[in-house]
């Protein structure tokens, strides 16, 4: 027969074959099912490694009820906050012999379509999900229904598991930095989009940040508030759109920014450096996340332990999924952390040695 280039196939019958046991033994033996001796079972696995063979994971789930993968469904994975909570998780899951299924909700998160968003390409296929940053206008459930562990980072679903960090402590933290620099006008950049679709953080940090104002007694001004989602493009644009609104007069802007993340800081410390803006002695500026390149611009920000949030999920996860009943629904608030850096100081002031912007 003429080589057509490829290599032949390996399957159960090679294996069995070359281990001296029946094909069922092979199958028993590589799925971890009990009537195998320890001796066989190795020899077995000897085997099937020295061929290059695996056994499948939809064949090992028919079996087994089990298919040593754990699902993630995240509205984005490009922005940094998602993919490193994934990272974190992925370390938990590799080490624990786990496969990662990975979820976009995508175009799924909109208005029409977030409360039936389609499970059923999760149906038998994993053993747990963790849910990132699930909108609030998601049905629990879609998720529920499917009958097997389910636990959440970033955001909450009645009676279920969950990780995260208190937004609302986050933006007032945020801005009581600013307030005790001595800043009076300060901005909020970070109104998002998406908050349309049942996405609560920036919502929640815009919370905190009216609050801090507030017991200050500082009147917010909307006028200080801007359109950012969390992108650093967003961040760019919010902070022209004021320069442009104050007729490029820096007596005019505020003395301090409160950005919703480090991504829409970079824009903004961007943007004001591109206009002549001094940071932060012209304007202060301050992140969430502690991104991983927020030192590289010297940026002050309120840290919060994202990729451990990812480790801790995880571990709980799989906890749910070996205990393999319905389990108390705990739920892990996480520590966020004033990092003080260079992008915020004392505001400027005029030629009296008052502060400007007030």
């Amino acid at each position: 027969m003429a080589d057509n280039g490829f290599a032949p196939m390996i399957g159960i019958v090679e294996v069995a074959a070359l281990a001296g046991v029946s094909p069922a033994t092979v199958s028993r033996a590589l799925r971890g099912l009990p009537g195998v001796s320890a001796g066989t079972r190795q020899n077995v696995e000897k085997a099937a490694a020295s061929l290059g063979y695996y056994a499948s994971p939809s064949a090992a789930a028919l079996t087994t009820g089990r298919t040593r993968a754990i699902g993630v469904m995240a509205p984005w994975i490009s922005r940094w906050f998602f993919s490193a909570v994934i990272e974190g998780a992925q370390e938990v899951v590799g080490e624990q012999g786990y496969d990662t299924l990975l979820y976009p909700l995508g175009a799924n998160a909109a208005p029409n379509a977030v409360g039936v968003i389609d499970t059923r390409a999760l149906h038998k296929r994993v053993d747990g999900i963790l849910g990132l940053n699930v909108p609030l206008g998601l049905q629990p459930s879609s998720l529920v229904n499917l009958r097997i562990p389910l636990v959440t980072v970033g955001s909450i679903i009645p009676g279920v598991s969950g990780v995260l960090v208190d937004d609302i402590e986050v933006g007032y933290s945020a801005t009581c930095h600013l307030i005790r620099l001595g800043h009076r006008r300060i901005a909020f950049l970070g109104h998002d989009p998406d908050g349309l679709y049942g996405f609560t953080v920036a919502a929640d940090r815009e919370r905190g940040f009216e609050k801090a104002l507030q017991e200050n007694r500082i009147p917010v001004d909307p006028g200080l508030v801007g359109m950012t989602g969390f992108s650093i493009e967003g961040g760019s644009k919010a902070l022209i759109n004021l320069w442009e609104q104050t007729g490029k007069r820096v007596e005019l802007m505020p003395t301090a920014v409160f950005a919703v993340s480090d991504e829409v800081a970079f824009g903004i410390i961007y943007a004001a450096r591109q206009n002549g803006l001094r940071v932060p002695q012209d304007i202060s500026v301050i992140g969430v996340d502690n991104h991983d390149m927020s030192y590289l611009f010297e940026l002050t920000t309120i840290g919060q332990p994202v990729r451990d949030q990812g480790r801790i999920a995880a571990r709980m996860l799989l906890d749910h999924v070996r205990i393999n009943e319905p389990a108390a629904p705990e739920v892990v608030r996480m520590n966020p952390g004033l990092i003080t850096r260079r992008t915020t100081c004392a505001p400027r002031v005029d030629a009296r040695g008052l502060p400007t912007g007030v």
